[in-house]
């Protein structure tokens, strides 16, 4: 279900906005977001537990079979397996055409209450494509059942500062959505600077998205906190001018479960403790990559060690 609204755009708002770079590479290269002192009041346990039900797990290969997509259901679905401990991932995030596949085997799975279905659209992963058509696709994804539609920015939008055309293609996109929740890629490494990401956050925001995104997880550079903390940022203003909470979902480079948990401290830092739950941030991982094994891994050794 949307969290957010469509606002009218603040393009007075947008222009005055300027991100100061070496601030914020300061601050993540001093802030303390991996410490223990910052984790003390959960155990670890605790951590890693919530950085598994943060988890949208994607298969965006491009050579899926309904067999693999149950395949990536049931790893969603029973993520710690021989472990007795009743975890579930976030949703699972697939192509428009596979959408079926996905709410059929999730279904079956008996987690349709628990596990959500995710497309990508809009044109993923390069927005590249006329709009009628990134539209269409996000109207055939949310018909297939998708609960949540991970669009796709025009980076080209953003380079050039159209924004008030950016705004307006989000609006639509938003409108196309209807009651699916909206996830809006920035794909941050590509937008040219973080003043550049700060504004596209803001505007996405503005058209209605529930959740910004930093990647596609197909860009030439991988994100950073250095991207994350200024979303966070953005999002913080965006909540004090509105009173909307709206969700941040990094994506791409998070392969291990002390990174994971880093970026729940910055989140609990940044945005507070409300801001620690699904319906707030996700984390964006391949079905093929090694975050998932490697927060079981760390939480079977956790509750080894406590047993």
């Amino acid at each position: 279900m949307p969290i957010n609204k469509i606002h009218d755009l603040d393009i007075s708002w947008i222009n005055s906005i300027e991100v100061n770079d070496s601030e914020i590479k300061t601050k993540v290269a001093t802030a303390s977001f991996t410490s223990k002192n910052n984790i003390a009041e959960k155990s670890n346990e605790d951590w890693l537990k919530k950085s598994l039900t943060c988890v949208d797990l994607s298969l965006l290969v491009g050579n899926e079979t309904p067999a693999s997509i149950e395949k990536l259901c049931q790893q969603a679905a029973f993520p710690l397996k021989n472990q007795n401990l009743q975890v579930q991932l976030a949703a699972v995030c697939v192509y428009p055409s596979r959408v079926r596949d996905a709410v059929s085997a999730i279904k079956s799975l008996g987690v349709n209450n628990t596990v959500l279905v995710a497309s990508v659209a809009a044109g993923f992963p390069t927005g590249q494509f006329p709009l009628h058509t990134r539209i269409a696709e996000i109207y055939y994804a949310v018909a297939m059942g998708a609960d949540e539609i991970d669009v796709v920015i025009d980076r080209s939008l953003v380079l050039r500062g159209h924004w008030a055309e950016l705004y307006n293609e989000l609006v639509q996109m938003r409108a196309a959505c209807g009651e699916a929740t909206l996830k809006v890629i920035l794909s941050v490494t590509e937008c040219g600077s973080l003043t550049n990401v700060y504004k596209a956050s803001v505007v996405a925001m503005l058209a209605g998205a529930d959740f910004i995104k930093t990647s596609t997880g197909k860009e030439a550079t991988t994100m950073s906190m250095h991207e994350g903390l200024v979303m966070c940022q953005a999002i913080r203003e965006f909540y004090k001018k509105t009173g909307v909470k709206v969700g941040l979902k990094p994506a791409g480079g998070i392969r291990t479960a002390e990174q994971a948990i880093s970026w729940l401290i910055m989140i609990q830092q940044e945005l507070g403790d409300e801001w620690l739950d699904p319906k707030l941030f996700r984390i964006g991982t391949s079905g093929t990559s090694s975050l998932v094994p490697s927060v079981a891994s760390a939480l079977k050794e956790e509750v080894n060690m406590i047993n």
